[in-house]
């Protein structure tokens, strides 16, 4: 298994990604604008959880409109740079089909 990103995470480039897979020889960044749609996967994943963040802090612990939208910005804060990576994975995901020959194509092609 190869990683989609480059791995220690850098804060000056969070979201720098590896070309390829090592494995199966996928190309990582397929088009100029590729991951476009992650940013609506993140919307959606953030917003549901903020939303019920926000809708339990003040329901069951009585926290007030602004005390809610406070935590959810602290938590916000932690959570963006892993949402981001998460959302690209799901896009990616959802867009390349499985191949289940490619890795031993890659490898073909490798050697010859």
């Amino acid at each position: 298994m190869s990683k989609l990103f480059v791995e220690p995470m850098m804060l000056s480039k969070p979201l720098e990604m590896n070309d390829r897979c090592l494995v199966c020889g996928q190309n990582f960044l397929p088009e100029p604008g590729f991951y476009y749609g992650a940013m609506f996967i993140s919307y959606l994943i953030s917003s549901f959880f903020f939303l019920f963040v926000a809708g339990i802090t003040i329901i069951y612990f009585g926290f007030t409109v602004e005390g809610a939208f406070a935590l959810i910005i602290f938590i916000g804060l932690f959570l963006y740079l892993w949402l981001m990576r998460i959302s690209r994975s799901i896009w990616i995901h959802i867009m390349i089909k499985y191949d289940k020959l490619a890795k031993d194509n890659y490898k073909e092609s490798n050697f010859n």
